[in-house]
């Protein structure tokens, strides 16, 4: 039989439209859906936003959340500046560090050198804060801990870093190591008791100071009972615990020439699952007088931005979705978080979506809540259907897209 060629044209066209329905059929009716575009709408209620905290015009001042790194608010000079008795809290944290004692425990003994005596006579002789000690006598590493402290004791001090690393010269390089590890690159350590202009610091290190000093659970239990008295009843002035009155914890009040006032604090504001404890820390204050007054204006305007706020509302959207077919819904909040407007400021918000191409109205798409916090579901608020196979069959190079990807 006589093959013609058209004949074998027609054959070889009809051979590649069979091949080719055979293979463009299943991958467009069989292939996943295209996953839909996502956007978030808005993270946390922009209404809940935190009130500017009430923080000195003078001086340098900071707040931060305890556990965070980052201040809630900041106030006055931002630059470093002398720091008096905050170099106390940060040789206690340094000392306890390099030689752990764990709470309720004294300690090792050190003994008491012609230097730590010389050292209490000059800065007695020179009205600089010290408390009695005698040439041969023992203190634990706790008493001395305590002394330096509660009692801001200046030779004591400087006991603490010769006896943990040898000389004052080696704490403070010690010190160094420890700081540029925590990340407070904004204080320098000069001398162990502060008296130096030198030693200086920025108030958001001191107040993350603060809180790692009640983080700290043998510092920060010899800070909650302080000690009546020491060696041999040898009385310790507590200059910590002034203002309970006003609902704040003092870790360290001091004064130095270079310095002005200084004080290190924590307060707790808000009551039940919405409470926020807060460290901070006033450098540069005027005067004793001033300090009280500062701090209660502070603690009054932080308890009225404590109140509680729903940070996200049920129903709220907080994402929108988009199909490569038209269709279109948006992810909403199946439950509410209240938390109030200090713990908003610190966390910040965290919006997870998954990946999907069709669902069902109600359908879990994702949650939404506060940063290392409480987290609810996002559901969607209208069904994203199946587009149908007149869909699929129309838009091959979607579908092959959706296919390879899928396979990736």
């Amino acid at each position: 039989m006589e093959i013609r060629p058209g004949r074998i044209v027609g054959i070889l066209v009809g051979t590649v439209v069979i091949l080719g329905l055979g293979v463009y059929g299943p991958v467009t009716l069989l292939a996943p859906l295209p996953a839909v575009q996502a956007s978030v709408v808005d993270a946390l209620d922009p209404a809940a936003a935190a009130a500017p905290p009430v923080l000195p015009a003078d001086g340098a001042s900071a707040v931060v959340v305890s556990g965070s790194s980052t201040p809630v608010a900041t106030a006055g000079i931002t630059d470093p500046v002398p720091i008096a008795g905050v170099a106390k809290a940060i040789e206690a944290l340094v000392v306890i560090d390099a030689k752990p004692v764990a709470v309720g425990n004294t300690g090792p003994t050190l003994t008491i050198s012609n230097e730590d005596y010389a050292d209490y006579i000059d800065y007695s002789k020179a009205d600089a804060r010290a408390i009695p000690v005698f040439l041969g006598e023992t203190w634990t590493e706790r008493e001395v801990l305590q002394a330096v402290l509660l009692g801001s004791s200046n030779n004591h001090a400087d006991t603490l870093a010769r006896w943990a690393f040898g000389s004052v010269d080696a704490y403070t390089t010690a010190a160094a190591t420890w700081l540029t590890a925590h990340g407070l690159t904004g204080t320098h350590i000069s001398d162990a008791t502060g008296l130096s202009g030198d030693t200086v610091g920025t108030a958001t290190d001191a107040a993350r100071v603060a809180d790692l000093v009640m983080s700290q659970p043998t510092l920060a239990e010899i800070l909650s009972n302080p000690a009546t008295s020491l060696v041999n009843n040898r009385g310790v002035d507590n200059t910590t615990n002034e203002y309970a009155d006003l609902g704040v914890f003092g870790i360290s009040r001091s004064f130095s020439d270079p310095a002005g006032v200084c004080f290190l604090f924590t307060t707790t504001v808000g009551t039940g699952e919405t409470s926020t404890t807060i460290a901070g820390a006033f450098l540069r204050e005027p005067d004793y007088d001033t300090l009280p007054t500062d701090l209660k204006a502070f603690v009054t305007g932080a308890q009225t931005g404590a109140a509680p706020v729903a940070v996200v509302a049920k129903g709220a959207s907080h994402a929108h979705f988009r199909a490569a077919w038209g269709a279109e819904a948006n992810g909403v909040a199946g439950a509410d978080i209240t938390r109030s407007a200090w713990q908003i400021g610190s966390a910040g918000a965290k919006v997870d979506l998954d990946a999907f191409s069709t669902g069902l109205e109600g359908g879990l798409v994702g949650h939404v809540g506060i940063a290392g916090g409480p987290q609810v579901p996002l559901k969607l608020d209208r069904a994203i259907k199946d587009p149908g196979l007149g869909w699929r069959l129309m838009h091959p190079f979607a579908m092959i897209s959706s296919l390879i990807a899928a396979n990736r």
